[in-house]
């Protein structure tokens, strides 16, 4: 018999958080413990006892569990790679829980669990292709087609941080460099990392994200010429995305997710970018915020 129960875990680089929903969306349990930094085998201990904590509040054994990681897994290998919390790379991540855990157990990119969250009871919910983008200290996406995330064979769809920002001169993408071993890469611009380095570029001054969006909706000139340069940029790396892929919805996340600027301007600057010159694509914020990633994640235990 089908458990109603569902276990989530969003591994993060700094936190480790667990989730206990039921299959109407309901949060039962939840709880959030610092992630071992560097220690990968610590790393699973920290998942198999937030799994086990999780079950003793169903009073059940054996639930479907589905993590999201910062990374992604090899169609050729099983391992992870692209993980920005380097200890995972190069792991056997999926078989090393599934052992740990004794059953099979789903794991995907944090991105992707945003886009199966809020394309389940979300912003995108009764939408049908959902791309889902996280704007945080990074920046990353992922793709749900009528309710299933679209991985891709290589473990890559929706990974639109790592293209080059569009219709950018070589100039400005080769002052851009990106961890990946790239230069102008979507994240250097468009995460809030890539916010404060255009207003230093700009300004000569180095702020967080955050205080540059505040300081522009309080009418500082310095920072609203960054966050008006900030809007182009997403409007162009957007604009990509509908060429492509052209989605029912786009749902945002992370840090720069918050700046309300986004949903009144893009609106008039997407079609700009979008071919044929006319836009009416939805932007808008992700409904779980910050819990999308770790509500995605248990939704995965669905599909398993």
């Amino acid at each position: 018999m089908q458990s109603d129960w569902l276990v989530g875990i969003d591994l993060g680089g700094t936190k480790t958080e667990v989730i206990l929903i039921d299959r109407q969306s309901n949060e039962h349990f939840r709880k959030r413990v610092s992630t071992p930094v560097g220690d990968y085998r610590a790393t699973l201990e920290v998942i198999h006892s937030l799994v086990l904590t999780a079950e003793s509040k169903a009073g059940e054994s054996g639930l479907p569990v589905g993590v999201g990681i910062p990374g992604s897994i090899s169609g050729i290998t099983g391992k992870v790679k692209n993980g920005n919390s380097i200890w995972l790379n190069g792991q056997l991540m999926k078989d090393d829980l599934s052992t740990l855990l004794e059953r099979p157990v789903t794991v995907t990119n944090d991105a992707n669990c945003l886009a199966l969250s809020e394309a389940t009871d979300g912003a995108g919910k009764n939408h049908n292709v959902v791309f889902a983008a996280i704007l945080g200290t990074g920046c990353g996406a992922g793709i749900s087609v009528n309710g299933r995330i679209l991985p891709g064979p290589n473990g890559v769809a929706g990974e639109w941080g790592h293209n080059p920002l569009a219709w950018m001169p070589q100039v400005e993408l080769d002052q851009r460099p990106c961890f990946c071993g790239r230069r102008g890469c979507n994240e250097t611009f468009l995460s809030g990392t890539g916010l404060s380095l255009t207003h230093k570029r700009l300004h000569g001054q180095s702020l967080p994200a955050k205080t540059i969006t505040e300081k522009a909706s309080h009418g500082d000139k310095s920072a609203a010429e960054t966050l008006n340069q900030y809007l182009d940029h997403l409007a162009r790396g957007l604009a990509a995305v509908i060429n492509v892929l052209d989605p029912d919805i786009i749902v945002l996340g992370g840090g720069m997710s918050n700046a309300v600027q986004i949903y009144q301007e893009l609106p008039e600057r997407l079609p700009l970018y979008v071919f044929g010159g006319e836009c009416d694509t939805p932007i808008v914020r992700a409904v779980h915020g910050d819990s999308s990633g770790v509500r995605g994640a248990a939704w995965l235990g669905r599909e398993e």
